[in-house]
């Protein structure tokens, strides 16, 4: 089933099994409700653009910001959507669903055994009419950074900037270096190469001007009508 889910800033497209949607519901406010208690505590956590140490005092899923923000060199909030994303996604798996997709405000964590087309929104005429065609047996990101489409922060130039991870927050952190190292076309390829280059990164793209370009192993790209897609 398909469905949408939304509380205050947290607007989520799900795919899972029918009947899950519960799990997933729940999964959200559990996440927000750990990010809140973290930023209620100490309120530096929400406004920093700098990394911050991993503490093993925090919950678990603020440890993976922290870790990701450190890898990334950006601030912890800039994994907030992919970490909302991936503990939707996995707490969908653990409670049985074979397929567990959540897509928040452009960061995915995804996970089907059958292949899916994945629209990158974007204002470029490159990607108006082509996904990434994906699949993956277990929970997998694919977060994107853009100065010209959404709510995200970015310093950079690009219109968008997308990373591929097997860690979901870490996706999310890197899309947001990517996107602020893009300042314009002539710093493409150096961008990619030096994100795509972070432990834990297996692919990234970035689009500014009338140039793309891409770094490492990124899925099959094929046509789609991406119109009405939001993921």
């Amino acid at each position: 089933m398909r469905a949408r889910l939304s509380y205050l800033e947290t607007n989520v497209t799900v795919l899972c099994d029918d009947g899950m949607l519960d799990v997933a519901r729940d999964a959200m406010f559990e996440a927000r409700y750990v990010v809140e208690s973290k930023v209620a505590e100490d309120p530096f956590f929400r406004i920093t653009y700098d990394p911050l140490p991993v503490s093993g005092r925090d919950h678990p899923l603020i440890q993976r910001m922290c870790s990701a923000s450190v890898a990334a060199g950006v601030g912890p909030m800039a994994g907030v959507a992919g970490a909302v994303a991936v503990h939707m996604a996995e707490a969908l798996r653990d409670a049985g669903s074979s397929v567990a997709v959540v897509e928040n405000g452009g960061d995915i964590a995804f996970m089907s055994p059958d292949p899916l087309p994945v629209g990158i929104f974007a204002d470029h005429p490159v990607f108006r009419d082509l996904a990434f065609r994906m699949s993956s047996d277990t929970v997998t990101g694919v977060c994107s950074s853009s100065r010209t489409v959404g709510p995200s922060v970015s310093l950079g130039g690009s219109s968008i900037s997308t990373v591929f991870s097997d860690d979901v927050v870490l996706a999310d952190c890197c899309a947001t270096a990517l996107g602020n190292l893009v300042t314009d076309e002539d710093a493409l390829q150096a961008a990619v190469e030096a994100v795509g280059s972070i432990p834990g990164v297996g692919g990234c793209m970035a689009c500014c001007g009338g140039r793309v370009a891409m770094f490492g192993a990124l899925p099959e790209l094929v046509p789609a009508d991406c119109t009405d897609v939001t993921y």
